[in-house]
């Protein structure tokens, strides 16, 4: 058996004795023997153990990576796979937002300004005539404000709601995505992504690095996925519950 110190793991990853040390305290990597001095012993399966958290860092989060470590070791194989399933889960759903910002962009900058309409001695819209133009109802349109998609101007004399022309831009942007069957939650992540870009060409930008560290985090996945599984082959977990048989009929 190759046995290694903690200078051997940390000069691989090119961080300090200490920080092993860290991560055997955490649960991250297995507990190491130790010499009748006290030195700590390391074999393959620590060095493997390392590889598979520094590698789940950029896929799922240094909380996630950790847990899912600690769930190794504690022989909850399941729980650990859960874990990872979320992360999937949200990246799946991290392509689905990016996507409908996308669509949503591209139908508005090739439909006539969203705002040209508005009346033009005034430049905004009452609730009233934001809620013709779309065809839907006021109260659908303050259920918007209510989460965060609209946050119309307020007359200081009577206190009505103004709609400006990017508050148009974002209201024919959520009913777009509405129809298309999107909960007001996403929604809103979709509106503030646009609001912060400030614009369509920086928002352009904004999607495509946003694009970037999809794809990033995708292939980081799939470089765990081969440390974490090499690590398995490694360590020892219980054997799965087979399925009950089922007597033939």
């Amino acid at each position: 058996m190759i046995t290694l110190r903690p200078a051997d793991l940390a000069r691989e990853h090119g961080i300090s004795t200490q920080a092993v040390r860290n991560y055997e305290r955490d649960g991250f990597i297995p507990p190491a023997e130790r010499t009748p001095s006290g030195y700590r012993i390391y074999t393959e399966v620590h060095a493997a153990a390392l590889r598979a958290f520094l590698s789940l860092i950029p896929a799922y989060g240094h909380s996630a990576g950790g847990q899912i470590m600690n769930a190794l070791h504690d022989d909850a194989l399941n729980d650990a796979l859960m874990i990872i399933d979320r992360g999937h889960g949200q990246l799946l759903r991290d392509r689905e937002t990016l996507d409908a910002v996308r669509k949503a962009v591209e139908h508005l900058t090739a439909e006539p300004n969203a705002a040209s309409d508005a009346p033009a001695d005034r430049g905004t819209l009452n609730i009233g005539e934001l809620a013709h133009r779309l065809r839907v109802t006021r109260a659908t349109l303050r259920n918007w404000e209510g989460a965060g998609i609209l946050i119309p101007a307020r007359e200081p004399a009577t206190g009505y709601r103004r709609y400006r022309a990017s508050d148009i831009r974002d209201a024919e942007l959520a009913h777009l995505l509405r129809r298309g069957g999107y909960p007001l939650e996403h929604i809103s992540t979709v509106v503030q992504q646009i609001r912060t870009a400030g614009g369509t060409e920086a928002l352009s930008r904004a999607l495509d690095d946003w694009q970037r560290k999809l794809t990033a985090q995708g292939l980081a996945m799939l470089n765990a996925a081969t440390h974490l599984s090499h690590y398995l082959s490694l360590h020892a977990l219980p054997e799965p519950i087979a399925a009950p048989s089922v007597a033939p009929t």
